[in-house]
């Protein structure tokens, strides 16, 4: 997955606050913005909705958008 590419999320963990998952699942279309490093799982994925709204997700909660 690459910076500028139109994702959908597509699974969430329970590690985000229940309005946050409210407003994903209400538009769960965004681009990819950046990435993060997490702990010890790896890099996360900074996803950017329509509304400005930005949160990161492991790869395995995103599908690309062609």
């Amino acid at each position: 997955m690459e910076i500028g590419q139109k994702v959908k999320v597509v699974r969430l963990r329970d590690r985000l606050p229940a309005n946050v998952i409210k407003k994903i699942k209400e538009n769960p279309v965004g681009t990819i913005k950046g990435y993060k490093v997490t702990d010890s799982s790896g890099v996360g994925i900074v996803v950017k909705f329509e509304d400005n709204f930005a949160t990161w997700f492991f790869e395995d909660e995103l599908k690309l958008i062609q």
